[in-house]
């Protein structure tokens, strides 16, 4: 078998044929930054169309698409990742061309994808448009699909903030910030903060149209999402930074923007809440544990939180995430204890809630029930929702609706309600 290009070490992604199948276009991974090369199949010779752009999405979720081969064969249609949000490239193959194609208020793009007569698809949104299906053609731009009502007033909407922060070991960290925003009230002094955390954890927040996010600045909370360094789109390095570190640098980033968010003027240091899915769990698990007081209180979302079962008990297509993310097994056992919140949930002194699918087949219950018991065990403030029939990540109305309103409740008890 003859291998054209990629390594243990260089990352291939999106491979495709030309219309004309003479040639093959990929976008792969050398030095800091991205590249998006053709490969001629009868001559071998390779052509970078595009370099020094953020390109790579996270691939552990399949079907991803950055980019779209007109049907001619001579111009492809790419999505840069910069600064959180995404950028349209016109790539021409023959005069090595490229030029930006402005989409008005769309800024964060996606499954970009072109019909036989060369009009564009994608899924776009924006931090005050709902994700829609549309299309491009002649410079056109036409709603194909909507997601919602679009229903919601625009001035309840919250603008984000870039923000980035030196960390406590020289680097820098990445986040957005969203200030509390409602239109019908306003408050005086510094508001609480919810620190989201992604999940992946090799993933990326971007600026686009989140509820859960409106659900928090609409009543008064300012929001911040972090992309600790191991997230996509700030280049290699920056992602890297989180090989065999996967526990401390995401709990050091998400902790030290949230102090960053208080010097700033951004943030009430006393009314500051941690929250997070899956991966984003488990560093919530980890700030509370390592840094007790830090966080008014945590809200987890099936958080990982034993390493050793995250490991043997995955799906086949991320088996050996954690040999990157923490090591590998048996040689890095002790970090494995070290960074699971399962063996040290009895250093929680903060209010906690934990939610959990009971169909979860990524995290099962179980992770979550023996954090549960060594919160009981101590007197920690918590509350546990296990919602039947649901996976990794919710979908039913009826749990929607619980855990948001849940969410509040706790919140309102023990963060809004005490000094």
């Amino acid at each position: 078998m003859h291998q054209l290009d990629g390594d243990q070490d260089v990352p291939v992604f999106q491979r495709a044929f030309s219309p004309a199948g003479r040639t093959l276009r990929y976008i792969t991974n050398r030095g800091e930054w991205d590249q998006l090369v053709l490969l001629n199949l009868e001559s071998g010779e390779k052509q970078i169309l595009l370099e020094d752009k953020s390109l790579l999405r996270p691939a552990w979720v399949q079907g991803l698409r950055s980019y779209a081969w007109h049907p001619d064969g001579q111009v492809i249609y790419i999505i840069e990742s910069c600064n959180a949000s995404h950028i349209l490239h016109c790539v021409n193959i023959h005069t090595k061309t490229v030029e930006q194609i402005e989409l008005g208020d769309y800024i964060n793009l996606g499954q970009i994808d072109i019909s036989k007569t060369g009009k564009l698809a994608l899924i776009a949104q924006s931090p005050r448009i709902p994700a829609r299906v549309i299309t491009l053609e002649n410079g056109q731009v036409e709603i194909v699909a909507r997601s919602q009502s679009e229903s919601i007033h625009e001035a309840d909407l919250a603008m984000p903030e870039h923000i980035e922060w030196p960390t406590s070991d020289g680097a820098h960290a990445y986040g957005i910030y969203y200030p509390p925003t409602n239109l019908h009230y306003s408050a005086e002094g510094l508001p609480p903060v919810v620190v989201a955390i992604h999940g992946g954890p090799t993933s990326q927040a971007t600026v686009g149209f989140s509820l859960d996010r409106l659900f928090f600045t609409s009543r008064g909370y300012a929001f911040l999402e972090v992309n600790y360094r191991g997230s996509t789109g700030f280049g290699r390095a920056y992602r890297e930074a989180l090989r065999h570190a996967w526990g401390p640098l995401d709990m050091q980033d998400t902790m030290e923007g949230a102090q960053a968010m208080v010097a700033q003027g951004l943030a009430d240091p006393h009314k500051l809440v941690v929250k997070g899915g899956s991966a984003g769990g488990f560093t919530v698990l980890n700030a509370l544990i390592h840094y007790p007081g830090m966080f008014k209180a945590g809200l987890c979302s099936y958080g990982v939180s034993n390493l050793f079962t995250l490991a043997m008990d995955t799906h086949k297509f991320e088996a050996h995430y954690n040999d990157f993310l923490v090591g590998q097994l048996p040689e890095a056992a002790e970090r494995f204890q070290e960074w699971s919140p399962e063996y040290h949930a009895d250093q929680i002194r903060d209010p906690l809630a934990i939610f959990q699918g009971s169909e979860d087949k990524v995290v099962p219950p179980e992770q979550s029930e023996r954090v549960v018991e060594r919160l009981r065990a101590k007197g920690v403030p918590y509350v546990y929702r296990l919602y039947e029939g649901e996976g990794h990540g919710f979908r039913k109305a009826e749990t929607l609706v619980d855990y948001y309103q849940t969410a509040e409740r706790f919140l309102r008890e023990h963060v809004i309600f005490r000094g």
